[in-house]
C-alpha cells in the first residue's frame, strides 16, 4: 500500500477514533450517574454539584457528543481540559504517595492522558467521517447554493 491509498481511509479511521473514543469515555460518566456497568469509582450517594458530579456529567454529555460528531470541537476542548485536570489533581498526587508513583502506568493515570490527548487532536482536527457536524455543514452548504441559484 502506498501513502495515496491509505489517505483514502484517512477520514474513516479519524471518525472511527472519534466515535470510539467517545462511547468509551461516555462509559465512565454512565458508572457514576447510572452505576452501570458495575465496577465504577463511586461509593455511596451521587451529588450532580460535587467535582465527582461534574466529571460525570462531562463524561456523560461530552461522551455523547463526542460519539455523535454534534458540537465536537468545543467538547472535546472541554474534555482534553477535563482529563488534564483529572490527571493533574487525582493520578499525579495520588502516585506521589508511591514509590515510583509519577508513572502514569503506576498511578493509573495512562488512560486519562490518552483521553487528553485524543480529545486534544479531535479539538484541532475536528470530527471526521460519519459526523453530525459533517452532515450540518454539508446541509448549510446545499443551502447557501440554493439560495444562490
Amino acid at each position: 500500500m502506498n501513502n495515496d491509498s491509505l489517505r483514502v481511509w484517512a477520514p474513516c479511521s479519524h471518525g472511527a477514533l472519534r466515535i470510539m473514543a467517545g462511547l468509551l469515555f461516555m462509559q465512565h460518566g454512565m458508572q457514576k450517574y447510572l452505576l452501570y456497568p458495575p465496577g465504577g469509582h463511586q461509593e455511596g450517594a451521587f451529588h450532580l454539584f460535587s467535582m465527582f458530579g461534574v466529571a460525570g456529567t462531562l463524561e456523560l454529555f461530552g461522551g455523547v457528543l463526542v460519539a455523535l460528531g454534534l458540537f465536537t470541537r468545543p467538547a472535546a476542548f472541554l474534555l482534553s481540559g477535563q482529563m488534564a485536570v483529572a490527571y493533574w489533581m487525582i493520578h499525579f498526587p495520588m502516585g506521589m504517595a508511591m514509590e515510583a508513583g509519577y508513572f502514569p502506568v503506576v498511578n493509573g493515570g495512562d488512560l486519562a492522558i490518552l483521553f487528553c490527548f485524543v480529545f486534544l487532536h479531535l479539538f484541532f482536527a475536528g470530527p471526521g467521517a460519519w459526523s453530525l457536524d459533517g452532515l450540518i455543514k454539508q446541509r448549510r452548504h446545499q443551502d447557501q447554493q440554493a439560495a444562490t441559484q
